[in-house]
């Protein structure tokens, strides 16, 4: 079994436990895609795999897994919630490369500067961020121009062995998940118009960022080509935009 294998599974599971899913649809040719890299003995197999729900509060919960052998190890999961409620993201991207572990762990805010926002959805989980970065330190420098879209909670951390990997980033993502869930559950759709409109365009200003900037671009390009990356990017990771413009 891969490195992020169980996490994926706890997380399906998990989600089937606590809520009702339904199939989210994922375009052809997407939710499987294979590739072979290198050359002669360094030659080996990238497997791509997609997978995608949705709930009566949740627009799409979904991940990709990327599975290259020992030292090319991806797991992006992620929650965008329907744009009647002001939930924050769910993120984790957990990635494994040669030269180590590179863990994101977030409930990313749609106002982070709002202090009734942070009271709401940020300080009941500061308690669960304090206790992992005990044992999962501040991972180093972060862009600047990405700090906006994350929370004081960001677990971001660089751990050297795959042991830690395996018992404190899976106890932190399941206690990140479960807490998100319990948001999920306490959630009230929004009616003030004004209030829908800044929800729309707070989760349309994350898409973009998380699309342009997207760190996988070079990767899934070198494997499986341009076209092939830009349409998964924004046809299927970050599909908000396509979706609105189908319904416009």
């Amino acid at each position: 079994m891969t490195l992020y294998q169980k996490f994926l599974d706890h997380a399906i599971a998990y989600l089937k436990e606590r809520l009702t899913l339904t199939a989210y649809p994922i375009p052809e040719g997407f939710d499987r895609k294979q590739a072979t890299v290198g050359k002669g003995k360094k030659q080996s197999e990238v497997l791509t795999t997609s997978h995608a729900f949705a709930t009566s509060k949740l627009r799409q919960i979904r991940a990709a897994h990327v599975q290259g052998g020992k030292a090319l190890q991806v797991l992006n999961f992620v929650i965008f919630p329907h744009l009647k409620y002001d939930l924050p993201f769910f993120g984790a991207d957990l990635v494994t490369l040669p030269g180590g572990h590179l863990i994101a762990l977030d409930m990313q805010p749609l106002f982070r500067d709002e202090p009734a926002y942070q009271e709401k959805y940020t300080q009941p989980i500061l308690p669960i961020f304090q206790a992992h970065q005990l044992h999962l330190p501040w991972g180093g420098d972060f862009p600047a121009e990405a700090q906006p879209f994350f929370s004081p909670a960001f677990l971001w951390t660089r751990p050297t062995e795959t042991s830690v990997v395996e018992t404190r980033v899976f106890a932190a993502f399941r206690d990140y998940l479960q807490a998100y869930l319990d948001f999920v559950d306490r959630a009230e759709p929004v009616t003030d118009e004004q209030h829908l409109e800044e929800i729309k365009q707070a989760q349309l200003r994350y898409l973009r960022y998380r699309a342009e900037k997207d760190p996988a671009r070079g990767m899934f390009t070198r494997f499986y080509g341009i076209e092939w990356t830009e349409e998964y990017i924004h046809g299927f990771l970050f599909d908000l935009e396509k979706k609105l413009a189908e319904v416009g």
